[in-house]
């Protein structure tokens, strides 16, 4: 399995969130979870970052736990990191974003990360 430095746009400090249980999920199958959200917390050990360093780190994936509405605000960011693919988890599916995505050559995923870890297709 080849480690993946995926970002959790959506995370979340509370348990019971599928951000929260994604984020210990891909810590615990060996890949580099980076956490954004719109305020700062912690998940295990990791931080929950509001802003992205510069200059941004390389981001293989983005798995969404943002509803479409929440996505626009950050429509550029996403692009700009330009991540090999984008999981859109259940709730997060947004037709804007992937076409503008699939445009720049970036592979639109409709799925669900904790499920794809567990069946071992992440």
């Amino acid at each position: 399995m080849k480690t993946q430095t995926v970002l959790v746009l959506g995370s979340s400090d509370k348990p019971e969130r599928y951000s929260y249980k994604a984020a210990i999920q891909l810590q615990k199958y060996g890949h580099n979870p980076i956490l954004l959200g719109n305020k700062q917390g912690k998940v295990g050990d990791m931080n929950i970052l509001t802003t992205l360093p510069l200059p941004y780190p390389k981001i293989d994936t983005i798995t969404l736990y943002l509803n479409p509405e929440r996505q626009k605000s950050y429509y550029n960011l996403i692009l700009d990191l330009q991540p090999k693919r984008i999981i859109m988890n259940p709730g997060t599916e947004n037709e804007e974003l992937a076409t503008l995505a699939s445009q720049k050559g970036i592979e639109i995923i409709e799925g669900c990360t904790l499920a794809m870890l567990s069946i071992g297709n992440f």
